[in-house]
């Protein structure tokens, strides 16, 4: 579904990614873990097109979308869920998912569809549709950013540090709703530091450590690792 190939991104004269190789196959679950500053947001962002690639090429569906734009994008069927969660604060709950059903804002029907389907998805939020997005908990903000994301239909959908700054108890429960997501038929591009939690319910996984990816394996075999337990895992 989605190949990199030698992907070479810069930030002025500092190289960010330096010709990395990865592929996510259809209804893969795919999970890239490094350090900070290891470059996997850089590669989000590089193959949603927010920003662009000094050499390589970005392939969906064996189709070259290296220079396609962000919104063009999200209407081929990829999307992504942003380091941060990024939501409208000061919007409703509601407005928050409405925008992100835009690409298909003129089928009522399936707006309606997408809407219960992320209401089924996340019931924390449902009681909270008219309540200003900024009031949520971080947990419950990230339930919202990852709704908005389902909104537009992804085929692919790219999350970048879902986890972050969550509870070890809504951690497990967002990466149990990941698993729900990708059984429903969503192929998931993970990014995550939280290499347990992503290994674990990832089948195949990349290291990305100095914009270089250093190791790819099941993630089984990336469990059993001496140097990813030793470098990622700790006890």
């Amino acid at each position: 579904m989605l190949q990199l190939e030698n992907l070479e991104v810069y930030y002025g004269s500092i190289r960010a990614l330096n010709g990395i190789n990865i592929r996510v196959e259809l209804g893969e679950i795919v999970t890239m873990i490094g350090a900070n500053g290891a470059g996997k947001s850089t590669m989000i962002r590089a193959i949603s097109g927010l920003i662009r690639p000094r050499s390589g090429k970005v392939f969906f569906e064996n189709e070259d979308i290296t220079t396609v734009p962000p919104h063009q994008l999200v209407e081929m069927g990829i999307c992504q869920s942003p380091e941060g969660r990024r939501i409208f604060a000061n919007m409703t709950v509601r407005e928050n998912l409405e925008l992100g059903g835009y690409v298909h804002h003129r089928n009522k029907r399936q707006i309606r569809e997408d809407y219960d389907r992320v209401l089924s998805l996340f019931p924390r939020i449902k009681d909270r549709l008219n309540q200003s997005a900024g009031t949520l908990s971080g947990g419950e903000q990230q339930m919202l950013a990852i709704g908005r994301a389902l909104m537009s239909r992804p085929r692919l959908l790219m999350l970048d540090e879902p986890s972050l700054g969550l509870a070890p108890i809504m951690v497990r429960q967002i990466f149990d709703i990941l698993q729900d997501i990708n059984q429903q038929g969503v192929t998931i591009l993970l990014v995550e530091q939280n290499a347990w939690q992503a290994l674990r319910i990832a089948q195949r996984g990349y290291v990305l450590e100095t914009g270089s990816v250093v190791m790819e394996n099941d993630t089984q075999s990336l469990l059993a690792d001496e140097g990813v337990k030793n470098a990622y895992l700790g006890e």
